[in-house]
């Protein structure tokens, strides 16, 4: 009797290994479906120093500023740019126009290997109008970039308050 115990513990042991095993296939495979339907990641993008600088007055126009560098082989053109619970976004220059300063929209921004783009005060930025009330100074905004090839890039840029290092 003694045998059969051990038998019979022996085949369970193995069904049970057995079972395990194919839960832990199964879930790999969901993994891998599941990162298909995540948005693209694009090669030889790089961002960094990411964050938006609320307004001094709530209901402004918060600005997002960040590092963009990219190292790929084709040639690719920033579109578009959307911030997470704004109502709008829109890429502007600022420009010394007759010795007053301006900002106007910026068209597609030509991606280069090599050549640094940089979203600052003074210079190209994204503006996001109508700004989302859940913005806090020490929170996170989610940040897409679209490119000319339809691939998309998201983000964390860190939120600001007014006054803050920008």
């Amino acid at each position: 009797m003694t045998l059969m115990k051990r038998g019979a513990l022996a085949i369970l042991g193995a069904a049970s290994l057995l079972s395990l095993t194919a839960c832990g296939q199964g879930k790999e495979e969901a993994e891998t479906s599941t990162s298909d339907t995540a948005p693209a990641l694009i090669k030889g993008l790089t961002i960094s120093d990411a964050r938006l600088v609320l307004a001094p007055v709530t209901g402004n126009p918060a600005a997002v500023y960040f590092n963009l560098s990219y190292a790929g082989d084709a040639a690719l053109t920033l579109t578009a740019v959307t911030v997470e619970g704004a109502g709008m976004t829109m890429i502007h220059q600022t420009a010394n126009k007759d010795g007053a300063m301006s900002m106007a929209e910026a068209g597609p921004i030509a991606l280069a290997t090599g050549v640094p783009v940089t979203f600052a005060p003074g210079g190209l930025h994204v503006m996001a109008m109508q700004p989302s009330q859940g913005w806090k100074p020490g929170g996170i905004a989610k940040v897409t970039l679209t490119l000319s090839d339809g691939t998309t890039q998201t983000f964390d840029a860190a939120v600001r308050a007014a006054g803050e290092e920008r």
